[in-house]
């Protein structure tokens, strides 16, 4: 082979020869999502990763590419990391992480906060019907109404059990997306349903939990949950094996493990893989837009509900619940228990907020994750 002809192949090897206009769309989408993450601190933990691997696959396609599409049968690096996400393995090891990483006292603490987690699920619903409308069959609508539980991992889950993987990568990126941008979402909505005199309600202080109250509780929820709904075993298994880990007291290098080095190992492997299905061909479409579109409405709603849900359990208390509490429902943990915190001292800088906005917080895990498992019920997965 001469100089020329090596010189021009390696010319016509170089990306610029090989995109398309899209890929360069979603190019300036990952620089932006960067944006977000590096400068202005929007979950730089999900949001880094997952926009790095939607610039690495509209760079270079192959690197998502299956054994089957390759000259040699090797596939891709991000595509073994895919088929984590698919196997369910990658969220089944995120909840046990983030089980490792909360305490469930305020959930114990205060059992009526269960209600409000389960009031902010009505967005899944609300959004399984829409998306019906819309034109998506089922399955997908299903897959996609998970979003308005603010829930990456379920997301994931629920769309590769639900052989939806085709909708994973705007699945993941709008899930993961409205999870960052909670504290830009969910403020006007609180604020336009409770009135001043409400976010400055303060709350009771939380009877203390007893160590075996908290080391029964994954137990018994475990043992409740999966004898009902048995498909929801990987999800809300793996967040009490982690709790179980955190508050025993026995294991504490398997809950360092878990909440540390394991948890932020998958969220390397999660991120960079959910955002290297976003490539051009995959992301570009009216179906990305209707999903986009689907999970702010799901999320909204979800937050709404969770609110009033709260406005009238202030009423039948005689004041004495924070209304606010209730949009941290969504399982975004700790972002919308934060968030919650952040309204109400903005009315009353002496409210505080977090550790009751954490019961409704931690039952939206709970309830999203059962979201999940009545839709694989539904439909025999």
């Amino acid at each position: 082979m001469d100089m020329g002809s090596t010189f021009t192949n390696l010319l016509h090897q170089m990306a610029f020869f090989n995109l398309e206009f899209g890929n360069y769309i979603m190019i300036a989408v990952a620089l932006f999502f960067l944006y977000l993450a590096i400068k202005k601190g929007f979950e730089p933990l999900l949001l880094v990763p997952i926009a790095f691997g939607m610039l690495l696959v509209n760079i270079y396609p192959d690197i998502m590419a299956s054994p089957e599409d390759t000259s040699n049968g090797v596939g891709g690096l991000l595509h073994y990391f895919f088929l984590l996400d698919e196997w369910s393995i990658l969220p089944s090891l995120i909840f046990m992480g983030v089980g490792a990483m909360t305490d469930f006292g305020p959930l114990i603490a205060n059992p009526k906060s269960f209600l409000l987690g389960a009031a902010a699920q009505f967005g899944i619903y609300s959004a399984y019907f829409l998306a019906i409308f819309m034109g998506f069959n089922g399955k997908a609508a299903a897959a996609i109404s998970i979003i308005g539980g603010a829930d990456g991992p379920t997301s994931i889950f629920l769309a590769g059990k639900l052989g939806q993987t085709g909708l994973m990568g705007p699945i993941a990126v709008a899930a993961y997306s409205y999870m960052a941008l909670v504290p830009i979402i969910q403020p006007p909505i609180m604020k336009l349903l409770t009135t001043e005199e409400e976010r400055k309600i303060k709350m009771e202080q939380l009877r203390p939990v007893s160590k075996l109250e908290k080391i029964l509780f994954p137990i018994i929820v475990t043992t409740i949950v999966c004898l009902i709904l048995p498909s929801t075993a990987p999800l809300v298994g793996m967040l009490m094996l982690g709790n179980l880990f955190r508050e025993s007291g026995v294991v504490k290098q398997l809950a360092e493990t878990a909440s540390n080095a394991m948890m932020y190992i998958v969220v390397i492997l999660l991120g960079t893989s959910v955002g290297a299905t976003t490539s051009a061909e995959a992301f570009l479409n009216w179906d990305t837009i209707k999903i986009v579109v689907l999970g702010l409405v799901a999320f909204g709603v979800g937050t709404a509900t969770g609110v009033l849900f709260g406005k009238a359990m202030c009423k039948l208390t005689g004041g004495k619940v924070n209304p606010l509490i209730g949009s941290a429902g969504v399982s975004a943990v700790p972002m919308a228990a934060r968030v919650s915190q952040k309204v109400g001292s903005e009315a009353d800088p002496t409210n505080f907020l977090l550790m009751h906005a954490m019961g409704p917080n931690v039952a939206g895990v709970i309830g999203t994750a059962v979201a999940a498992g009545a839709f694989m019920a539904i439909f025999g997965v």
